[in-house]
């Protein structure tokens, strides 16, 4: 992992909290900055956590395609454009706290944790990325995905790099599964394609075959997950979609199988042209199913 640069990602924050704030709300931030600095007890910081939102409203931050830019090189997968104002606020404060050492700043943050509503543990939790003592954060989040608030676990699945860097492999399948169970955006999960795993295909297909039970639908992106481990047993499930799906479960199940490597799925791609050629085209991605899906709720 590379190390992380916090001079740098608070410098960063705050050129963009400048672009998208008014001047006097950026003072009052530098103001508890300096406080936060010589308070190791972390008191003024848990009260301009909360005093944040007086100051920063919760709209979007506005960014350039060279503040993006900017945000990858400082963090492969950090997606500021995804916080607000507020947020962004909030993490600026919390990367000032003058923490000796990762357990102080893990009981600091545990402290926060046990007074903050759904807006602040979204702000902690989208900002884990950006943390420091980042290998100690790892049960902090996988405790934080077993919410039940979708927006808190939205900020850790979504759009965010932690997991895909840090989570072992049972709290990563965890996420994914619950992902599907909350009808989650797929495509945002960052990582996902790298994270895949035979283990993951399997609860994913077991969890089809009990919707299916049920009379229920299974998301089409559930197959981005099995493809690359697709086995020849499996196939028959294949077909079944193919047979009594949708035509975005048909286009999502000959993806998979165009990603598998198996002789008898490639057939399978062939034996549909008009998909296969949109898929070669780029007209078929997973983004664009999961994007397509989520437009038919």
């Amino acid at each position: 992992m590379e190390e992380l640069n916090h001079t740098a990602v608070t410098a960063y924050l705050l050129k963009i909290l400048s672009i998208n704030s008014n001047g006097e709300d950026i003072e009052w931030l530098e103001e508890q900055k300096k406080r936060i600095l010589e308070d190791t007890a972390g008191i003024k910081l848990f009260m301009a956590f909360s005093q944040a939102s007086r100051y920063f409203r919760k709209d979007l931050n506005q960014l350039s395609d060279a503040d993006l830019a900017d945000a990858d090189k400082l963090v492969s997968g950090f997606r500021p454009d995804r916080w607000n104002r507020l947020q962004t606020a909030r993490t600026y404060l919390l990367l000032h706290f003058a923490a000796k050492d990762a357990n102080h700043f893990l009981k600091s943050l545990e402290r926060l944790l046990e007074a903050a509503d759904m807006h602040e543990q979204e702000a902690i939790y989208a900002a884990l990325p950006v943390f420091p003592y980042q290998e100690h954060l790892k049960l902090r989040a996988a405790e934080g995905l077993r919410t039940n608030i979708t927006s808190v676990f939205d900020a850790i699945a979504l759009n965010n790099p932690y997991p895909y860097r840090y989570l072992d492999e049972p709290a990563w399948n965890q996420m994914v599964l619950k992902s599907f169970f909350l009808q989650r955006p797929i495509y945002q999960i960052h990582g996902a394609d790298e994270r895949a795993n035979a283990e993951l295909a399997k609860i994913l297909i077991d969890y089809a075959h009990e919707r299916w039970a049920a009379g229920r639908e299974v998301m089409p992106e559930l197959w981005r997950f099995v493809g690359p481990f697709l086995t020849e047993d499996q196939l028959q499930d294949v077909q079944k979609v193919l047979q009594e799906g949708t035509a975005l479960e048909k286009e999502a199940v000959l993806l998979a199988c165009s990603q598998s490597g198996l002789p008898a799925a490639e057939k399978l791609v062939e034996a549909h042209g008009d998909v296969k050629a949109k898929i070669t085209a780029g007209e078929i991605t997973w983004e664009t199913i999961g994007k397509t899906y989520l437009e038919k709720l």
